[in-house]
């Protein structure tokens, strides 16, 4: 069974750093492209960054020169680190394959402010 979970999220004033992590598991990992998306509250779940099993890196506008994807094939897990970050960027955090499937983890919980 696919399943993911995130963790590393916290409460930090703007301008501070964290760094999320995933594990994933119920799958071949490094065969998969990865991705972190995040849903703020009242809005819908959006895209944040992703990286391809070859590492090839895109991200969001609002992600980029702040946000870092990176992957470990060996331990099938995910990360992101987060600098700079700013209230917008309130939202829970979520890991996932590309394409995304239906199996999602819990999230895990990024607060900016002061």
């Amino acid at each position: 069974q696919v399943q993911f979970v995130e963790s590393g999220g916290g409460l930090v004033q703007p301008g501070g750093s964290l760094r999320l992590s995933c594990a994933a598991s119920g799958f071949t990992f490094g065969t998969y492209s990865m991705a972190w998306l995040r849903q703020a509250p009242g809005k819908q779940r959006e895209w944040v960054a992703s990286i391809t099993r070859d590492g090839i890196i895109i991200y969001t506008d609002s992600a980029k020169g702040r946000f870092i994807i990176s992957r470990d094939n060996a331990k099938n897990a995910l990360y992101l680190q987060m600098n700079s970050l700013k209230p917008e960027d309130t939202a829970v955090y979520y890991c996932n394959r590309l394409p995304v499937g239906p199996n999602w983890g819990q999230g895990t919980q990024v607060t900016v402010s002061s």
